[in-house]
């Protein structure tokens, strides 16, 4: 079907018309969400900073308790007391106390007096069991000598605290500690002359702890915290923590590939993850950040992270955007109406103007024009006064175009394409490559030492070598309207659509193998050298006088390398 100039005058204005508000509400709709982006990372990486500044409060009210139980003045006289009651009392009283300290505290599952002496044997245990808390007394006290936490906290000075790995309790008797992921917060206990006798132990529940966190976050907010190594402790899927416990791994850094920057302990503090697992359609928005203890820590960092679904970030712009699209939808209607009312008004007088050309074109006749005081009046007037001028050039510029075309167009001594036409050839073959994506390659040929040979056998000698080097070229390159004469002895091949070097290459070679025969001329055996160069587009230059200049200079790189070669160029 064939449209006429009115429909595509009236699609380009339309186009025209829509294409603005188009691209306005694309980039207006592109910046909103990459705003919304950017200020959910800092809203992330800010939240996680105060997450990670609350956690390490906690830490640091736990390290106190610990300090505070293991500093009390019963606690210090117990290595002094030898009367059974005098150390039952005691032990009771201290009991009270981690009584009241569980009540307070619903994240601590266990806390403990364990001895220096007797293999780390539990002297005063309180555990959490349900909703209620059971003293362990007698022969249910454990000794828990061979445990990090008893033998690491004794090497301690009084005051400081260890905060353990967090692991999962697998300590039998643990009542509703056990399996539970749990953080051991445990100091030493030293006796009015400094000496340590035991240490206090206070277990932690990390799912409490996180839970108390995390109470004032949205619920689309996924928390993740990782050990040094980045196995996963606390993460969106539960199935993936721990798998250490179970003989399976699963790190951080392999979900957030940037996490890997703060696993390594040289790198930054804190990293944003947005582009993360793309084979997942609601891809996560995350900061992350590294926390370090002041204390005495088995584990030297974490890493705690907090995401947000992009789909949760991006519903504003979502909602903007299809406003936007209803906005940008009605103003480009308008326009199209606009365009073709426009085009239509434009197109009457210059369609009977069509009718009037065409008519003179079958029958050397015309008729009558609109008038008009415009632009196309003065179009109409000037074809009636060069109707008969048209006719008489009519048959004597068909007669001489062909001749002159290509004479304008081709070396009259090889007849093939010369300069003019070689660049108005490149020129098209660069407009194509720009729109299409597809490369093409540029070969430049320089016969060597032709001057000599000129000067040593005449000028129409060195006419009928070229004549043979434009045939050798036309056959070799298997394409003859790729092959230009740019002047003297220097000739241009082009090939489109080239997207491997070795195609070219195979040219080259063939090309060369070419120069390498002798020719014969006028019963005459002369051997006859060429240096080639080549560039390539988009490789080499973005224009056609570049591109040249690239396939010269490397055909010059051959000469200097000795002739009788080609050079790629740096390409």
């Amino acid at each position: 079907m064939k449209f006429g100039i009115a429909f595509k005058l009236g699609s380009l204005l339309a186009l025209f018309g829509m294409l603005p508000v188009g691209l306005a509400g694309y980039s207006i709709y592109s910046s909103s969400r990459e705003v919304l982006l950017q200020a959910a990372e800092r809203d992330l990486l800010a939240s996680v900073r105060v997450m990670g500044r609350n956690l390490d409060g906690n830490l640091h009210v736990i390290a106190q308790d610990a300090v505070m139980l293991s500093n009390g003045p019963r606690v210090q006289d117990l290595n002094s007391l030898s009367g059974p009651q005098q150390r039952q009392h005691v032990e009771d009283d201290l009991a009270q106390s981690f009584r009241a300290m569980l009540l307070t505290h619903p994240d601590y599952m266990q806390i403990r007096l364990i001895s220096a002496s007797d293999h780390g044997l539990e002297w005063v245990r309180l555990d959490r069991d349900g909703a209620d808390l059971a003293r362990v007394q007698d022969n249910d006290l454990q000794e828990k000598a061979h445990f990090a936490y008893t033998f690491e906290t004794l090497r301690l000075a009084p005051g400081q605290v260890r905060v353990s790995p967090i692991v999962i309790n697998h300590e039998q008797g643990a009542h509703s500690g056990l399996g539970k992921p749990t953080l051991h917060v445990s100091t030493p206990v030293a006796d009015a002359a400094g000496k340590v006798f035991a240490l206090v132990v206070i277990n932690v529940d990390l799912d409490q702890l996180f839970m108390q966190l995390q109470a004032d976050l949205p619920s689309q907010y996924q928390v993740y915290l990782s050990n040094r190594w980045g196995d996963l402790l606390v993460h969106p899927d539960p199935q993936r923590t721990f798998g250490f416990d179970r003989g399976r791994r699963f790190f951080l850094q392999n979900e957030f590939p940037e996490v890997a920057q703060l696993v390594d302990s040289a790198g930054p503090d804190s990293v944003i993850s947005r582009d993360v697992e793309p084979q997942v359609q609601d891809r996560p928005v995350a900061a992350f950040v590294r926390l370090s203890s002041n204390a005495e820590v088995a584990e030297p960092f974490v890493v705690l992270g907090l995401g947000l679904p992009q789909s949760v970030v991006l519903a504003q712009a979502s909602r903007a955007g299809s406003t936007i699209g209803h906005i940008a939808l009605f103003f480009g209607l308008l326009a199209v109406v606009a365009a073709f009312l426009a085009s239509r008004a434009l197109i009457r007088p210059l369609r009977k103007m069509t009718d009037a050309v065409e008519l003179f074109a079958r029958e050397r006749t015309i008729t009558t024009l609109p008038e008009r005081d415009d632009e196309l009046g003065v179009l109409g007037n000037s074809f009636r006064s060069m109707k008969q001028e048209i006719l008489n050039q009519l048959d004597d510029l068909t007669r001489s175009r062909a001749a002159f075309e290509h004479l304008a167009r081709h070396d009259p001594l090889t007849n093939l394409p010369n300069r003019r036409m070689c660049f108005e050839r490149l020129e098209l073959a660069l407009a194509a490559a720009r729109r299409s994506g597809e490369p093409f390659a540029l070969v430049f040929v320089d016969l060597d030492h032709f001057k000599a040979m000129n000067d040593e056998y005449g000028h129409r000698f060195g006419d009928q070598v070229l004549r043979a080097v434009a045939a050798l070229l036309s056959s070799a390159s298997g394409v003859p309207d790729s092959v230009s004469r740019l002047g003297g002895d220097e000739f241009v091949i082009f090939l489109q659509g080239t997207t491997e070097p070795k195609r070219v290459v195979t040219l080259l070679e063939r090309l060369h193998k070419s120069f390498q025969l002798p020719l014969y001329i006028d019963g005459r055996r002369v051997q006859v050298h060429a240096s080639m160069g080549v560039s390539r587009f988009p490789g080499d230059g973005e224009d056609i006088e570049t591109l040249v200049q690239q396939a010269d200079h490397a055909m010059y790189q051959a000469k200097s390398n000795g002739r009788n070669r080609y050079s790629l160029g740096e390409a």
